[in-house]
């Protein structure tokens, strides 16, 4: 009997997908794993795999490529050699699902509406004959010779692969996929742009405070070189790059309103709960994060004295992540979330991390934070982040976090007041570290310059009153500024 290829409900609150496209063709044989297509849901990208085997016959009029459908949707179907899909598959409603057909036989799959549906202007849509009818056997599409024009191409490839194609004029048609499956990715499109038009080399003469903040805000040095001929490269100059880069203007849209992205309505919508339903309080404190930079800078060190990884240094977020997973162990009021009317405590610290993208603001998860060493935090949270600016997150990948960072200090933002990630208790903004002249002994009257951070703590007051949201915060500082208290433990 033919299997039913649906559109999953993969979250809790998802009701509609955006189908983005077909990875396999009418008439592959699919084997379980088989990635079939790709969905988008909310702030992830999401490839849907086949659980059984058989021929996939996909609709004529299936969903295209930017079609909105909803869950349960029937997309195609998984038939057996020989086997016909009853009831004029490939003639099925756009859109139509499980709840628009009737079941006139228990030893059928349904019979479809076989009415013809009409155009909004009334003319009728009959069958595609091109196709096979109810009685004609389906066997496997080896010549892809059918009349069927294939649902993908030969090579699938990531919609942002396919959109940085675009902007550096790449012919991705005949390259090889690295990804997934052979999926073409970034890093093919980008391989191909340099070996089409190689640049000219120029040499770099950047301090070394510029060349590790350039690897951390990924700014590309060779270009920034050839834009400042003659220059010695400096912090500041890596700063301004990466800052315009993150604010270039979007493209006109001659006054025409735009409708909102999925992600930027599943934002809007969250943030507006958030600001509504909450008693938000914040609290500012500045810290001394002298020691904190000099531990970075000594573990960046060992790793290239080492040769290791660089994908092992951990980055300020992730310290902060290991820091506050301590504090919230030693004060787990603020490791709390509303449920109904209760407050639920949780027992581990998964510690979410705001992260800018193309497509909006996503939060993802480092799970278990209290119970792993630096490096594998640093490692995780790398590929997370990575994954979610390549728009190719996980569903599992954005959710179930108990506490977020939101970092804002590449920016050159000193403090502000963060939004709660609901439904926590509390989110902790970091602004950027910066030298300051500061009082470092008041009878002696000596002061010093120190590497200063101003850290804001929003907490939901429903939940937790200030005096146990002060204390956590002050933990916080005192992690920081005294970093032997949690490396030693």
């Amino acid at each position: 009997m033919a299997i039913e290829i649906l559109l999953p409900r993969l979250g809790w609150t998802m009701e509609e997908g955006t189908f983005v496209e077909w990875l396999k063709n009418d008439g592959d044989l699919i084997v379980p794993g088989d990635v079939l297509y790709t969905v988008e849901s909310d702030k992830s990208l999401n490839e849907v795999e086949a659980f059984d085997a058989g021929i996939l016959r996909i609709p004529a009029n299936s969903p295209a490529p930017g079609s909105k459908i909803p869950v349960g949707t029937v997309l195609a179907y998984i038939v057996q050699a020989g086997e016909s899909v009853e009831g004029k598959a490939w003639s099925v409603e756009r859109g139509a699902t499980i709840d628009d057909r009737s079941f006139d036989s228990p030893n059928s799959i349904g019979s479809l509406r076989t009415s013809s549906p009409t155009t909004d202007d009334g003319a009728s849509l009959t069958p595609d004959t091109s196709h096979p009818t109810p009685n004609t056997p389906l066997t496997p599409n080896t010549s892809h010779s059918t009349p069927h024009a294939p649902r993908s191409t030969p090579h699938a490839i990531s919609p942002r692969a396919r959109r940085i194609a675009t902007e550096l004029q790449v012919d991705w048609a005949s390259l090889s996929g690295s990804g997934r499956t052979g999926r073409i990715v970034e890093r093919d499109i980008r391989a191909a742009a340099t070996s089409v038009r190689p640049t000219e080399s120029v040499k770099i003469n950047a301090s070394p405070l510029a060349q590790r903040l350039a690897a951390d805000l990924n700014v590309d040095l060779q270009q920034l070189a050839q834009s400042l001929p003659g220059k010695r490269i400096e912090r500041e100059d890596v700063e301004r790059a990466a800052q315009a880069v993150a604010q270039k203007p979007a493209p006109a849209t001659s006054g025409q309103p735009q409708p909102m992205s999925p992600t930027r309505r599943v934002i809007a919508e969250r943030m507006a709960i958030s600001a509504h339903t909450t008693a938000p309080v914040t609290l500012h404190t500045e810290v001394d994060a002298t020691e904190l930079v000099r531990i970075r800078e000594q573990l960046k060190g060992d790793v290239a004295k080492q040769n290791r990884d660089k994908s092992n240094i951990p980055s300020y977020n992730d310290l902060l992540a290991k820091i506050t997973a301590h504090a919230l162990r030693e004060h787990p009021a603020l490791n709390v979330r509303l449920d109904g009317a209760a407050i639920v405590s949780e027992s581990s610290a998964h510690i979410g991390m705001a992260v800018d993208t193309e497509r909006g603001l996503l939060v993802v998860v480092v799970r278990d934070v209290q119970d792993k060493p630096l490096r594998q935090i640093a490692a995780e949270s790398q590929a997370l982040v990575q994954r979610a600016r390549d728009g190719k997150a996980m569903p599992d990948d954005l959710r179930g976090s108990t506490f977020t960072i939101t970092n804002l200090g590449v920016y050159e933002i000193d403090g502000f007041t963060p939004i709660i990630n609901l439904p926590e208790c509390a989110i902790l903004g970091v602004g950027r570290i910066a030298p300051k002249q500061v009082v470092v002994d008041v009878a002696l009257e000596k002061v010093a310059i120190r590497q200063m951070l101003t850290l804001s703590l929003t907490f939901d007051h429903r939940l937790v009153d200030g005096g146990p949201a002060a204390r956590f915060l002050q933990r916080i500082k005192q992690l920081i500024e005294q970093p032997y208290l949690w490396l030693v433990q």
